[in-house]
Parts: structure tokens; C-alpha cells; sequence
């Protein structure tokens, strides 16, 4: 029982400092993931074994790490080195795309197919960060993404406040189309041996389904805002700079764009190929350096590393609750609550993750809920898979509905208020809560109609 209460205890305290956003998350972490390691494993329980089992240091060495046709078995307890290495080898494709003008590029291009025209442009510029970000993290896609709709605003003289709202808003709701679009998604992915495919044809029916209603959502709601905003004339146009003066390396932007080409089609084989995340992770991150050998520092600065540590200090710390049963007593409130009802469980995983996704961080949310689905799943003979389309819904959908619930509403909205544009509560939650509890309802119907 102590042993339980003080992985709690830890687990709560690097909560309430994660959401107080004083001290790096990374030193959060890792300083919470140590006192796990001394105070429950060590101390409290004496137990070597269950440190050994959480630090999972021999997943790299096992051969079902690097290729596998399920990749559940090696990662499911303990610091899950898949999702690390994943997202740590798309982070250097991304600045390998990032240092030739791709992302620059395609905006600008897109912005001049549809005649720079602003309501065209927001639509197209929703569909895009949708897009995107089914591959490619949220946060870089709207930085990017933020930062050239505010330089055609300035451009053309509207107001880019409605674009960068709906456009994070897509961002986040097209990573939870696929595996690798969000982080919860590849913890989700990799610890209970769903592909690309799997959740493509699963939340990525849903993401899809849902994108069009968003898409008339936000144009209603912000079509004439828009249009009374817009105040440019013919010869504004002539301002405008070409697409290709963006690319700064044409050789090095043919490659990346290849490399990303090849990483989503070993993404999207990989269920049948047997190749892991870890794998395409490491292969992806060795040809972007391998096509820019003059530029490896320059890219590997963009590397987040920070974000990689935050996840293994947060690993361990879930391991703790793990090891010492606290997330089996959560699973069996649950159960309990429900009734054993599968419609109620499913409704509570979308929902309690929603709201809760509002306003901390998804990321070690979603890492914590996955052993008490799996526990439900176990326990009351629902498809482990239904419960993980409802977490996975639910963590990356609701951090929509505020600019606090996901890194890139905070990365979209710090880049319009430094644009002159700032974006307070009000004005952001007015329209992306509506638009979260819509999709939200939708998809809460949408699987007990399909899996229930």
C-alpha cells in the first residue's frame, strides 16, 4: 500500500508542476522518474527486477524490436523506446525538409493555385494542415504553417486570426488520423501492436468523416469575418513572392522530398512488411543525414531533445504505477462505474479523455490510460481495440477545445500574438470547444454504431 500511494503521490506532484509550467518537463520528469526508480522500486519494494523491467534497456537488443509482424510484445511495460526513436528520427527528416524550404514551399504554392484569394486560402490551408500532420507532428506543421498565414495577412491585408485557429485545429485533428500523426497515437500504436493501417481505416475514418463537418463548421462561423477583413487590391498581388524562392537547396529538396515519400510508404507497409516504428524511425533519421553530410549540425539542432527525455522520465514514472497495481484499481473503478456496460465504458475513455486533454497535456495522459484500457479489456471482454480508438479520439481531439490542450495551439497562438494578432481565451475557445464537442459527439456515435 505505500508503495502504491507514493507512485501516486509522484505521478500527481509531476502533474501539478507539468500544468504549473515553471521548471522544464523534461527535468519534471526525469527528477519524478528517479524518485520512482529509488523511492518505489529501490526502497519501498526492493525490487531490482521491476527497475530492469521499466528501464526495458534490453528491447534494443531483442530482434522482434527492429522487425517484427506485431510490435505490442517488446514495448508494452517500462520506458517504450519505440516511440522514442520514432519520433526522435522524424524530427530530423523534419529539419532536414524544414532547412530546404519544403514547408515554406507548399504553402506558398498552395496560396497561389487558389489566386491568393483568403477564403480559398483558409479552406485549402485547413485541408493542408490536416494533412499534414496525419505524418508529420502538429507543432512543426503550425509553425510553419502560422507563420505564412501571417505573412499573406500582412500581405494581403486580412485578418489571420480565424485561419490559425481552425488551422490548429485541423493539425491536431489530423494526427489522430494515423499512428505516427500524434504522439499518444504512437505510444497507443506501438504498445498494443496496431499499425498505420489499423488506425488509417479506424480514427482516420473518423478524423476523415469528421474534417468535412469541420471544414463547414469553420466556414460558417468564420466566413464573414473573414470577408469584412480583406482590403486588397490588384496591386497587392505583385508583392507577392514566388514559391520557388523559398526552396534554398533544389538538390537537397528533391531528396527530402523523396525520403518523406519513402517514409510514408514503409509507415503505411509496415503491418505487413514487419518492419517497426523503430526501424523506419532509424532508416528515415540516417538518409536525411546521409543526403546533407555538410549540414548534419545544422539538422540535428533542430532535434528536440528535451522532448525525448521528457518522455522517458514519464515512462518510468507510469511504470510505477504499473508495477505497484494503482492503474488496476483505476480499471476496476471504471469497471465498476459502468457496470461492466461496454457503451458507458467507451463513452467515459472518450469523454473523461477529452475534457482532460483540454487542459493537460495529452501526452502523459494517453501513457497513463493505456494499461487500465487494457486491464478493462482483459477484465470486461471489450476489444482492446475499441477502447484504444476511444482513448485516442479522446486525448487528441480535446486538446483542441483550448489554446493550453496541445502544443500546437500554444505554438500558433504565441506566433500570432507576437504578429501583432493575439488570440485570448475567449476568442479561441468560443469557436474551437464547439467544434471539439461536435467532433467529439460524432465520434462517440460513430464507435458504438461500428464496434459495439
Amino acid at each position: 500500500m505505500a508503495a502504491q500511494i507514493t507512485a501516486l503521490v509522484i505521478f500527481l506532484v509531476m502533474f501539478v508542476l507539468i500544468i504549473l509550467d515553471k521548471w522544464e518537463h523534461y527535468i519534471i520528469t526525469l527528477s519524478c522518474g528517479a524518485l520512482t526508480l529509488l523511492l518505489v522500486f529501490g526502497i519501498m519494494l526492493h525490487d531490482g527486477g521491476a527497475i530492469l523491467k521499466t528501464l526495458n534497456l534490453t528491447a534494443f537488443f531483442r530482434p522482434d524490436f527492429w522487425h517484427v509482424t506485431s510490435e505490442g510484445g517488446s514495448t508494452s511495460t517500462g520506458i517504450n523506446w519505440s516511440t522514442i526513436i520514432f519520433i526522435g528520427g522524424m524530427m530530423i527528416m523534419v529539419g532536414g525538409m524544414a532547412r530546404v524550404g519544403f514547408f515554406q514551399w507548399l504553402c506558398m504554392q498552395l496560396a497561389k493555385l487558389v489566386d491568393y484569394k483568403p477564403l480559398r486560402i483558409f479552406v485549402v490551408f485547413m485541408i493542408m494542415s490536416f494533412s499534414l500532420s496525419m505524418f508529420i507532428d502538429s507543432i512543426t506543421v503550425i509553425l510553419f504553417l502560422a507563420a505564412v498565414t501571417l505573412e499573406l495577412a500582412g500581405l494581403l491585408s486580412f485578418d489571420p486570426v480565424p485561419m490559425i485557429i481552425s488551422e490548429i485545429f485541423c493539425a491536431n485533428l489530423g494526427g489522430s488520423a494515423t499512428m505516427c500523426g500524434d504522439p499518444p497515437n504512437i505510444i497507443i500504436g506501438t504498445s498494443l501492436g496496431l499499425t498505420f493501417f489499423d488506425f488509417l481505416t479506424n480514427t482516420g475514418l473518423i478524423s476523415a468523416i469528421s474534417m468535412v463537418l469541420i471544414i463547414v463548421f469553420f466556414y460558417l462561423s468564420f466566413r464573414k469575418e473573414i470577408i469584412d477583413s480583406v482590403k486588397t487590391t490588384p496591386e497587392d498581388y505583385a508583392k507577392l513572392p514566388d514559391p520557388a524562392s523559398a526552396i534554398t537547396d533544389k538538390k537537397g529538396f528533391i531528396l527530402s522530398a523523396m525520403i518523406f515519400g519513402l517514409a510514408v510508404v514503409l509507415l503505411v507497409t509496415h503491418g505487413s512488411t514487419g518492419l517497426t516504428v523503430a526501424f523506419i524511425g532509424v532508416l528515415i533519421a540516417a538518409l536525411t543525414l546521409l543526403a546533407a553530410p555538410k549540414h548534419i549540425k545544422e539538422i540535428m539542432k533542430t532535434v528536440d531533445f528535451r522532448t525525448l527525455l521528457f518522455f522517458v522520465g514519464l515512462f518510468i514514472v507510469v511504470g510505477g504505477l504499473e508495477e505497484t497495481g494503482v492503474l488496476k484499481v483505476v480499471a476496476d473503478f471504471i469497471a465498476k462505474v459502468s457496470g461492466g456496460n461496454a457503451y458507458i465504458m467507451t463513452a467515459i475513455i472518450i469523454w473523461i479523455s477529452g475534457i482532460a486533454s483540454a487542459f493537460i497535456d495529452n501526452i502523459p495522459f494517453s501513457a497513463t490510460m493505456l494499461p487500465v484500457i487494457k486491464a478493462l479489456a482483459a477484465s470486461q471482454g471489450v476489444p482492446v481495440s475499441t477502447l484504444a480508438w476511444a482513448l485516442s479520439i479522446g486525448t487528441d481531439i480535446g486538446g483542441s477545445a483550448t489554446p493550453i490542450g496541445a502544443s500546437a495551439n500554444v505554438v500558433g497562438t504565441s506566433a500570432a500574438t507576437r504578429a501583432g494578432h493575439p488570440i485570448s481565451w475567449g476568442t479561441y475557445c468560443k469557436k474551437a470547444a464547439p467544434a471539439t464537442i461536435l467532433v467529439l459527439a460524432f465520434s462517440t456515435v460513430f464507435i458504438f454504431l461500428r464496434y459495439l
